[in-house]
């Protein structure tokens, strides 16, 4: 007697295949695949899933889920799509481990306007601590990288001082620890301080000490660098290549502020590949990305930390300094929406550009920037047109690409990502413009990125792997998302099931929480 059997549909397994028409059939939280006739197969329910495919859930390699999700465990958006496994922990701004909870609270302060600041108690230290708060209490499941930034506040405060050999030594203590419960690799995001601080040396001494436990370097690059073109991602090669840790490149893209096409990034890629690096890259697949308004202002303003912080967008004088540094992150002030804003007078202003709000306010862009941050406690998060748009199918289509989808999921008017980076890939990319096949495309959504972080018992339709699965009508799936109205959930993937559960069901969410915490195995 199995607990489910799911018969008639498309079975696309996650490895590429073209597909096999057959029964899959779970038992407790692990699948069996039944070729032939199963009409006298037993089981406590049976899904008849004709004409729709069935293929593993699906898993997003960037994800922004490590506080929200606390606070709305359902994790609608994103469960909707199709997904069924998340990594966090990203781009340098982990929440474990701090052995310091003021500067645990310091660091959601600081990543509020990316991560969110959600009413949650914030009680946990270790790693281990941490992960327990999602294990069988969210709709999802979580893997973990740990970011450099608590490595690096854990050793030498929040300063912006080079690290010395002790420092370094700290780091590596407290990277070894976090690995050694459950994290899967290392994370920077090189925009964003305190973990921005670190230079080339620091990022290569912490991630071979990562490379020695297994563990792979998922990073945002360091864009400011040099050329700011393509000196970001040779920055990461070499880290790769002197730690010899594998590379994964986040929201790797062509900008529409960059002097040239992808092709030229492309080539760097490819060159460390036939090289002998392990190297991989995602994207999201819209024009529009988001994070935290802070990443617009100077290293200088946020040395200290989020006091200090305060102090400088107080302060008249340094004020006029900013107005000369602070630039937009896109073509203009008027390409640049902000959102997420908690306090009621401040919600006229969701959804609104930069420009907009200024003339609202009669204040000068970087003015009314300063203010806002200071009234909403520097929770404030932007989203804009900031890829090459033309570029994204080449993107997705790239043998070294899998699915991330950097999905801000806070505010009133959050970049659509959230609610349809899987479907928009599945109906406009596969079914619509036939740039990509739908085995491949499932392969980028489950087996790749299962790899690419070192899960080995997800990601694929196989006898004794994890039963994580997704059923959609591929004539259908669609996602509904767009910048103007962005929290609509996408349309089309009828049943998700989670470590055995039905958590979608024909299309709606059944309150079900059978998410796991993913732990690397030492």
């Amino acid at each position: 007697m199995f607990d489910l059997l799911i018969k008639g549909g498309l079975i696309l397994d996650g490895a590429a295949n073209p597909g096999q028409y057959a029964a899959v059939a779970v038992k407790n939280d692990m699948i069996r695949v039944l070729r032939g006739d199963v009409s006298k197969i037993q089981a406590d329910r049976i899904i008849d899933a004709s004409n729709k495919v069935i293929s593993p859930g699906f898993i997003d390699v960037h994800a922004h889920s490590g506080l929200v999700i606390l606070s709305e465990p359902e994790h609608m958006p994103k469960v909707h799509q199709g997904v069924t496994t998340e990594l966090i922990g990203i781009d340098g701004n982990s929440y474990a481990p701090f052995h310091n909870n003021i500067d645990l609270k310091r660091m959601i302060q600081i990543n509020s306007g990316l991560d969110g600041d959600p009413d949650i108690s914030v009680d946990w230290s270790t790693v281990t601590e941490y992960l327990d708060l999602f294990d069988r209490k969210v709709a999802v499941n979580i893997a973990y990288v740990v970011g450099n930034s608590p490595i690096r506040v854990g050793a030498m405060g929040w300063t912006a001082a080079k690290a010395n050999s002790k420092d370094l030594d700290m780091q590596k203590g407290l990277l070894r620890e976090a690995m050694q419960e459950g994290a899967f690799g290392l994370s920077t995001g090189l925009d964003y301080p305190p973990g921005n601080y670190a230079d080339t040396d620091e990022l290569v001494t912490i991630a071979r000490e990562s490379e020695k436990l297994g563990g792979f370097y998922h990073t945002h690059v360091r864009y400011r660098l040099g050329d700011k073109y393509l000196d970001p991602f040779r920055e990461a090669i070499e880290i790769g290549k002197r730690s010899g840790i594998p590379i994964h490149l986040t929201h790797m893209f062509r900008r529409t502020t960059n002097p040239g096409g992808i092709s030229r990034i492309f080539e760097l890629v490819e060159n460390a590949r036939n090289d002998g690096m392990d190297i991989t890259f995602d994207c999201f697949p819209y024009q529009y990305g988001g994070t935290r308004i802070l990443i617009m202002f100077p290293d200088w303003a946020h040395d200290g930390g989020p006091e200090n912080l305060i102090k400088i967008l107080s302060s008249k004088d340094a004020r006029e300094r900013l107005k000369k540094e602070v630039i937009p992150r896109s073509l203009g002030w008027d390409e640049m929406w902000l959102t997420y804003f908690k306090k009621s007078h401040n919600k006229q202003y969701d959804g609104k550009s930069v420009a907009l709000i200024s003339e609202m306010r009669k204040q000068h862009p970087v003015e009314a920037l300063c203010d806002l941050l200071l009234d909403e406690d520097l929770r404030v998060s932007y989203f804009a047109d900031v890829v090459d748009a033309r570029t994204i199918p080449d993107l997705i289509k790239h043998p070294l690409y899998m699915v991330g989808s950097d999905a801000l999921l806070i505010g009133d008017f959050p970049p659509p990502m959230g609610y349809g980076c899987f479907p928009v890939i599945l109906s406009d990319i596969v079914r619509e413009e036939k740039k990509l096949s739908l085995p491949e495309a499932i392969r980028k959504m489950t087996s790749y990125p299962a790899q690419r972080i070192g899960i080995k018992d997800r990601g694929l339709i196989k006898d004794n792997f994890k039963a994580d699965l997704v059923i959609f009508d591929p004539a259908t799936i669609k996602a509904n998302a767009t910048r103007q109205n962005p929290r609509q959930f996408s349309t089309g993937v009828e049943y998700v099931i989670v470590n055995g559960e039905v958590v979608i069901d024909k299309g709606r969410h059944t309150g079900a929480l059978p998410g796991r915490a993913i732990k690397r195995k030492n």
